[in-house]
């Protein structure tokens, strides 16, 4: 029967194109081209359709979004909105996944802290702390707008960024999340995805997107991270297979803590001033890498959240906890442009740090050890695939 329909389409035309929905949610896509060849796609989940926009999901965010619902709905061709209603969707979808590792365990649930912003925005702070599988996780959306701050100012000229006049308005959405298990064999994660707009005083506006995904653990197990990277390569290769590269050795370069000679983790992506080749394709970029993000770090808490421990390997991760402070807040551009700009929300900011950490005077892991065995890849980045 599939072949004759086929055999009538072609009859029907050589060069025109039809789309035969099979069910809401199942396609059946056939190309005719000119000699008769015949392209067919059957899709299950409506692939090669336009995807479910991110404000559709609101029922399922964790809170209600900074911008008015309605307005986001209204206005879905506004980067703004955009951003506003995919960080929202991210925040709630790897707040539920974690949720559901907490409640297999008899955990915690999230608390969520809705905050506003007096010069402009606010944000949803979603904190889970003292659980079973996680000590200290961290979800965070911020939407905040005004002028920015001298030393904001100073330092997007640093990189480069033309900002004329004194009064430039800005406007800033993110989403950003520090997760901090307690088993040391479930690395730390962190990312974090970014949308900014500026507009000076002659009128000049300026967009730009950044972010991020890293991991931290206490202890090399190199086919997690083998596992960590290839999710996060492949959300940059649907995009440019050169972006992987590119942007793996900005994260081993970033998040480098300078006075250890050390860094803070195993990377993954990083990258920021992210303005082309337009609008649109950096927002399908950067959803892509923050959809990476579950796949990139469940498996490996899945695996690894029933290990168990001793003392020694606890103290170990304190330790590694402590050179995370020392970089989010000597090193962080992120955490200090926060903690710059007027009306910040400290306690938002600083979730990033951990329950609990530690510091020994002059400490070194003995030689040959597990815990060596880190620092030597720490201080000595690898390709991982």
């Amino acid at each position: 029967m599939l072949r004759h329909c086929l055999r009538t389409f072609v009859c029907l035309s050589s060069t025109r194109g039809f789309q035969v929905p099979v069910k809401k949610t199942h396609k059946f896509y056939v190309k005719l081209i000119g000699g008769g060849t015949v392209l067919c796609q059957l899709s299950l989940f409506g692939f090669g359709g336009s995807r479910k926009p991110d404000v559709e999901s609101a029922d399922t965010w964790m809170a209600k979004p900074i911008t008015d619902l309605q307005y986001l709905k209204e206005n879905s061709h506004d980067m703004k909105c955009r951003v506003e209603a995919m960080i929202m969707r991210i925040q709630a979808e790897f707040c539920h996944a974690l949720e559901k590792e907490e409640e297999e365990e008899g955990g915690k649930k999230f608390l969520v802290d809705k905050w506003d912003r007096e010069q402009g925005g606010g944000g949803i702070t979603c904190v889970l702390q003292d659980g079973t599988v996680f000590e200290k996780a961290g979800v965070n959306i911020s939407v905040v707008s005004g002028f920015l701050p001298p030393s904001a100012m100073q330092q997007m000229r640093a990189r480069g960024k033309k900002l004329e006049g004194d009064k430039v308005k800005f406007f800033a959405a993110g989403v950003s999340s520090v997760i901090h298990p307690k088993n040391p064999h479930i690395p730390t994660v962190h990312f974090n995805y970014r949308y900014f707009e500026v507009e000076a005083e002659n009128g000049e506006k300026q967009w730009w997107f950044g972010g991020g995904t890293d991991l931290t653990p206490n202890f090399l197990v190199e086919e997690d991270v083998v596992l960590f990277h290839k999710a996060l390569k492949k959300a940059c290769d649907g995009h440019d297979k050169q972006l992987y590269p590119k942007y793996k050795k900005w994260c081993d370069d970033y998040f480098f803590v300078t006075h250890r000679g050390e860094r803070r983790g195993v990377g993954g992506i990083f990258f920021d001033d992210v303005d082309e080749p337009s609008a649109n394709k950096c927002f399908d970029f950067v959803t892509s890498c923050a959809d990476s993000v579950i796949p990139s770090y469940l498996p490996l808490v899945q695996k690894h959240k029933k290990d168990t421990y001793s003392y020694k390997e606890r103290e170990w991760q304190l330790l590694r906890r402590g050179r995370y402070v020392e970089f989010n807040l000597i090193y962080d551009r992120g955490t200090k442009f926060g903690l710059y700009t007027p009306g910040a929300r400290f306690e938002s900011i600083l979730m990033s740090l951990p329950l609990n950490a530690r510091w020994e005077y002059m400490h070194k892991p003995m030689p040959g050890s597990k815990e060596a065995r880190l620092v030597d890849v720490l201080k000595n980045p690898r390709d991982w695939i």
